[in-house]
């Protein structure tokens, strides 16, 4: 895969551009957005920035652009965060100008419809943070969650290894944004399983890339961002997860079998996948449900892998993905897969 370099990290009392290149849902919740300025703020010491169209729903793409070069060509921001992912941001990326980030590089920070950015600062080779948006994890109801936090500050303000531990407890039901009692108490969680290894035989170190499964695919139809030359991701760790829209089990192996007839899974000799997303509000699922969800999802995985690249460790259930707690992976950073030791490490 093509080098990569880490950019500079910002420093406690720097300025972070706040910028919404997907959904403008600040202006709608302002609580959890306010929450997450709040914890940028007191907790990590860094100062915010907003843009033009950072709490503007409908804004068009190309003030969304805008913002993107205003974040990344002012030399005082030295981080930039998304306050939350969406659905068109596949839509600003022919406006954006790619040499003007290349020259600018910043570490940029965002999930979900995010991976638009992620997978663009990954081809301009520079490493990005996938995880921490303003409103969903900064502006977690009621506290940070320690493993969140932790590894957001870690991929902040510090370079070198860190190590992914499964968590013990997790959350994939959520609360009425629009709700004020819904930052008062801690959110409802359950008990986790911990991870679950698929030939953990090898060791294997590459670089990561992916992000969310629907989100590729709309780029993969789109011909943007992804190298028509699979060989460009020979040796790289694979990590992938699920939304929200909670997509069929069908869905998931069709998508990863289009993937698979490219020749793009055959290319990493790791996948990481995370912890299903399987509740929403349209889709209130019972406990049972949420297993069943979560074991035919893994079962369709495991068959597209079976076909297309047989001899792939995965691991399931990693926390990184639309569930909480939410860990930072360095998109287009190194990743060390320990199958033997069941450890993950990333390089921040």
């Amino acid at each position: 895969m093509t080098s990569h370099k880490h950019p500079p990290k910002p420093a406690p009392g720097d300025r972070i551009a706040v910028i919404s290149p997907s959904s403008g849902l600040p202006g709608i919740f302002p609580q959890p957005y306010e929450l997450g300025l709040k914890r940028l703020r007191e907790d990590f010491g860094l100062e915010p920035v907003e843009y033009p169209t950072t709490r503007k729903m409908g804004s068009t793409p190309k003030e969304r652009a805008d913002d993107v070069h205003a974040a990344f060509a002012d030399p005082t921001i030295k981080a930039v965060m998304a306050t939350i992912g969406g659905d068109d941001q596949i839509t600003v990326l022919p406006l954006l100008d790619r040499e003007l980030i290349r020259a600018n590089p910043k570490p940029f920070f965002g999930a979900s419809d995010n991976v638009n950015l992620l997978i663009l600062l990954h081809n301009l080779g520079i490493v990005a943070y996938h995880g921490a948006c303003v409103m969903t994890e900064m502006g977690r109801p009621y506290a940070l969650h320690p493993m969140t936090a932790d590894s957001v500050y870690a991929a902040m303000f510090t370079s070198g290894p860190y190590e992914l531990r499964p968590a013990k407890r997790y959350r994939d039901t959520q609360r009425d944004w629009a709700d004020a009692a819904t930052f008062d108490t801690e959110p409802d969680s359950q008990p986790s399983d911990g991870w679950i290894w698929h030939q953990p035989d090898r060791i294997i170190e590459g670089r990561a890339w992916g992000g969310n499964l629907e989100l590729l695919s709309w780029l993969l139809m789109a011909d943007r961002e992804i190298a028509r030359d699979p060989a460009v991701y020979e040796g790289g760790v694979l990590f992938l997860e699920t939304s929200e829209e909670m997509p069929s089990a069908e869905q998931v192996f069709r998508i990863l079998r289009n993937m698979g007839e490219r020749g793009l899974l055959a290319r990493f000799p790791a996948l990481l996948m995370a912890r299903a997303k399987a509740w929403s509000f349209q889709q209130p699922n019972t406990m049972e449900e949420k297993r069943r969800y979560a074991a035919e999802q893994r079962e369709a995985v495991l068959r597209a892998l079976a076909t297309y690249a047989p001899r792939t460790m995965a691991v399931f259930d990693v926390d990184f993905g639309h569930t909480d707690p939410q860990l930072v992976i360095p998109y287009g950073g190194p990743v060390g897969v320990n199958g033997p030791e069941q450890r993950i490490t990333v390089t921040y």
